[in-house]
């Protein structure tokens, strides 16, 4: 039998929203773990959920391991397999890394749940959030994120 802890019951919902610029240096994971977890300090609310958006089309978001920077080498790796450059793509008017990047954006994501606990992030001990830059050239990418709970 599974125990449910029933937390922030009867309680007024509150909620932030707030906005994250992020300079990349080109394809390859930027995390923004801590500028997340900044941003629940902030608003003061303990228990909820966080929202992290990705405002754009050829860059994403994940959460993955934070420990090892070679799990990131490799699923650059798997990307490059699964929507490699050069492959005859229709749209290539803004270059040949964009049709590529449209297509990793798709096969990952642009919005993250996460939820929140006492507080805190209820990320696992090597998972941090990453915004994963799919275009080859440095961008300035816009985060939204929207907290609510109690």
């Amino acid at each position: 039998m599974k125990r449910f802890d029933m937390i922030a019951r009867g309680t007024v919902t509150r909620q932030a929203t707030g906005r994250l610029v992020v300079d990349t240096k080109g394809q390859g994971f930027t995390e923004i773990t801590d500028a997340a977890a900044d941003f629940v300090r902030e608003a003061g609310v303990r228990h909820g959920l966080l929202t992290v958006f990705c405002r754009h089309t050829s860059a994403s978001l994940t959460i993955q391991e934070n420990a090892d920077p070679d799990v990131r080498t490799d699923l650059l790796t798997a990307l490059d397999g699964l929507a490699p450059r050069h492959a005859g793509y229709v749209h290539g008017s803004e270059g040949p890394d964009d049709m590529p990047a449209h297509l990793r954006t798709l096969l990952t994501d642009v919005a993250l749940t996460i939820p929140l606990v006492d507080g805190q992030l209820a990320l696992g001990t090597w998972q941090g959030i990453y915004l994963i830059e799919h275009r080859d050239r440095p961008h300035r990418r816009e985060i939204v994120l929207h907290l609510a709970g109690a």
